[in-house]
């Protein structure tokens, strides 16, 4: 007695990483159901469902009864490994470090009035910052700060006063600066790396300028 053709295949099993791939009237479980949830979320924090796909996805998974409910949920999303926190990156052909897992909610704000300001060492240069000079001056060296963004925005106003700036190797310097009687003044930079912090330099200088220095060439 030969056998019979409509004997199925046996059916492999899922992968436990990346939710069903296959079908099958075979029940889905509860941690298949919780699986597939897992990938919706996360589809759904990187931008690739709506807040209403998510919601109607989801829905669909908690009712699923077999694999061949829970395929057509997730058939167009890639399964992703979820995003490790990010880690500061120092960079091997410069001395600037990117750190942007805790990143300051709050502007820094440096005030030079009669008097000066600085920030130096191993400090945090934060997304955005405001820097003002009134007869006074303010003195930033990022040589070895720690940049929260791979953009950064210095906001000033200097007047009859001034910001000087020491920026390391390799960052890039986009002067978006206004003077009146005064200005600002880029030197000693090389070509950016890739990968390196950009500095956006915005404000008005009156009667006052802003300098900024890479590092000194060696002979």
């Amino acid at each position: 007695m030969t056998a019979s053709n409509n004997v199925p295949e046996p059916i492999g099993r899922e992968p436990r990483d990346v939710g069903p791939i296959a079908g099958g009237n075979l029940r889905a479980s509860d941690a298949d159901r919780e699986q597939v949830a897992n990938l919706l979320g996360t589809a759904f924090a990187e931008g690739r469902l709506t807040h209403e796909e998510y919601d109607e996805r989801l829905e669909q998974a908690m009712t699923a009864r077999t694999f061949d409910d829970l395929v057509p949920i997730t058939s167009d999303l890639v399964p992703v490994t979820p995003p490790s926190p990010p880690q500061p990156q120092p960079q091997a052909q410069s001395n600037f470090t990117i750190d942007q897992s805790h990143p300051g909610e709050e502007r820094d704000t440096m005030i030079a009035i009669f008097g000066g300001a600085s920030r130096k060492g191993r400090w945090r240069v934060r997304k955005s910052s405001t820097a003002i000079a009134v007869f006074g001056g303010v003195e930033l060296d990022l040589r070895d700060a720690i940049f929260e963004a791979p953009v950064v925005e210095i906001l000033g106003f200097w007047c009859f006063g001034g910001m000087d700036v020491l920026v390391p190797d390799g960052v890039e310097v986009r002067d978006q600066t206004a003077g009146v009687f005064g200005g600002t003044e880029i030197s000693r930079l090389g070509d950016p790396v890739p990968g390196a912090p950009v500095i956006v330099l915005k404000g008005m200088s009156l009667f006052g300028g802003v300098s900024v220095k890479g590092p000194k060439k060696r002979r």
